[in-house]
């Protein structure tokens, strides 16, 4: 007998008269029952004809243009974090969305539509998530817009409601050195790859030991697909030469295992509520390096070829986070002070409106 592994079936256990057990399977999204046992012929042919029925009552809707999104080499190329988010977000969308045809996405009315939708998620779940899905919604619409699915994206170029502003979100000397004075040395170790790297925590998380060559670390981000290859400062190549190799990852929890997101990210938290730190995040290093990187009198290509950022973006970030930090302004004064063309403005000092006077004749 084939043994097929089948997603979608419902199994019904019902007690006959003479008190024996029956088992009845069901197509769950078609309610469509199958014949026989699972993995035989006519259990195969059920299951196949009510996948057919399912794919052709979906042709040509909202739930059908999700189902070719999810399945299609693009969508394949994202993150399986990006991918399981996106799924989750559009799920949502189809119990709003699924039975509206795909004609109905060429009116440029519809945009209200999904406005609307999104005023009833930001109420009930806040503006960020309301905009997070409308993003998911509008990356969709733009796949299929490029693959020839409709002529247009309505939802392109929305407006956000939500707006997180860390300008000033950099984490200071002393801050840092409260969580390495308290933190375990597994999130002591994060901290300084974050600070001496700028790269995102999962990156971080992801990182082996033959991304280290004794000199660079090279790695190639999960989110853009960047391939960065860092020099190790000497304070970061002493940290990593001392360590011993126990796992195939270069950071790992005490018992020498993979960190998961969710707990390095508890260990974390706990880690800045002992030193007394709030509103900062861990991202927030990525910030920091680069506000560090530009203090020490790098340039901007000079920043974005360690981080992996786009020119424009170390520009923007640079325009935020140099706002928090006095090192330049100290920098920049000491350089006043000492220009032979600002002699004359350093030499100024005021006196009675008398001598002023008499100055003047």
């Amino acid at each position: 007998m084939v043994r097929a592994k089948l997603v979608g079936i419902n199994t019904v256990r019902k007690r006959l008269a003479d008190g024996s057990i029956r088992l009845y399977y069901y197509h769950r999204a078609t309610g469509r029952a199958l014949a026989g046992k699972p993995g035989s012929p006519e259990f195969l042919r059920g299951y196949g004809e009510a996948e057919k029925s399912l794919l052709d009552r979906l042709n040509g809707t909202f739930d059908g243009l999700v189902r070719d999104y999810t399945l299609s080499p693009e969508f394949g190329k994202l993150r399986a974090s990006t991918q399981r988010e996106y799924k989750r977000m559009l799920t949502k969308a189809e119990v709003k969305f699924g039975k509206m045809p795909v004609a109905a996405l060429e009116d440029p009315r519809v945009r209200k539509d999904f406005m609307d939708w999104r005023a009833e998620v930001a109420r009930d779940s806040g503006e960020r998530e309301g905009d997070n899905r409308l993003s998911v919604v509008s990356a969709m619409l733009t796949w299929a817009r490029d693959n020839g699915v409709v002529f247009a994206n309505h939802v392109e170029g929305f407006k956000r409601l939500y707006h997180s502003n860390r300008a000033d979100m950099i984490w200071l000397p002393e801050q840092i050195e409260a969580v390495i004075a308290v933190a375990p040395v597994e999130i002591q170790r994060a901290l300084i790859l974050a600070l001496h790297t700028g790269q995102r925590q999962g990156d971080l998380l992801r990182l082996s030991w033959n991304n280290y060559d004794g000199q660079y670390l090279s790695l190639r981000q999960g989110k853009t697909g960047q391939k960065v290859d860092i020099p190790c400062t000497k304070a970061l190549k002493a940290m990593l030469d001392g360590m011993d190799r126990t796992a195939a990852v270069i950071l790992t929890t005490k018992t020498a295992r993979p960190w998961k997101p969710r707990y390095f990210k508890a260990q974390w938290e706990a880690a800045a509520r002992a030193a007394g730190i709030s509103g900062l995040h861990f991202h927030d290093l990525r910030g920091t390096a680069v506000t560090m990187l530009a203090e020490a009198g790098a340039t901007v290509p000079q920043i974005a070829s360690i981080t992996g950022h786009s020119l424009k973006t170390v520009t923007s970030i640079l325009e935020k986070y140099l706002a928090r930090t006095r090192v330049l302004a100290s920098e920049a004064i000491t350089l006043f002070e000492n220009a032979p063309s600002t002699k004359f403005a350093n030499q100024l000092q005021t006196g009675t409106s008398k001598t002023i006077r008499g100055n003047a004749k």
